[in-house]
């Protein structure tokens, strides 16, 4: 028989480091999970990513167990560590603080493809395109849908 789930929590940990301080242990805490479980799970999981910024959905049952699943890090993330900038601009319209190449977004699109809502590898360069010009990052060169 299956378990009934009681909620799911979204967390965001780098990965190989997460520890039962703030935000991980108040998060789970209050829904009476088992920090040091999570915390050695997750860590056993991630240790090919250290450092890198993870989504994390929890599904938690009314037993107190728990599932989660690990997804591949956020769209702006990578852009900026493509692009090698800190953060995005305050005015994307106006000022580019960055640039980054087709060949980089393609790339970008591979990783996330198993997480975004797209069939084709064009339609997820798209996206992360349109995530990239928000962050006021150029796109540079002709688009391969456009040669």
């Amino acid at each position: 028989m299956a378990k009934e789930i009681s909620g799911y929590l979204k967390l965001q940990i780098k990965g190989a480091a997460a520890n039962p301080s703030p935000p991980v242990g108040p998060a789970l805490g209050s829904k009476g999970l088992n920090i040091m479980e999570f915390c050695k799970q997750f860590n056993a999981r991630t240790q090919d990513k250290p450092g890198q910024i993870l989504p994390v959905l929890l599904t938690i049952y009314t037993d107190k167990s728990f599932d989660f699943v690990v997804k591949t890090p956020p769209a702006p993330v990578m852009i900026m560590e493509a692009s090698k900038t800190k953060k995005g601009s305050a005015e994307p319209n106006r000022i580019k603080t960055g640039a980054i190449s087709w060949d980089q977004v393609k790339q970008i699109a591979e990783v996330k493809m198993q997480d975004l809502n797209a069939f084709k590898i064009e339609s997820a360069m798209k996206m992360v395109a349109g995530t990239a010009r928000s962050m006021g990052i150029r796109v540079t060169g002709t688009a391969p849908w456009d040669k």
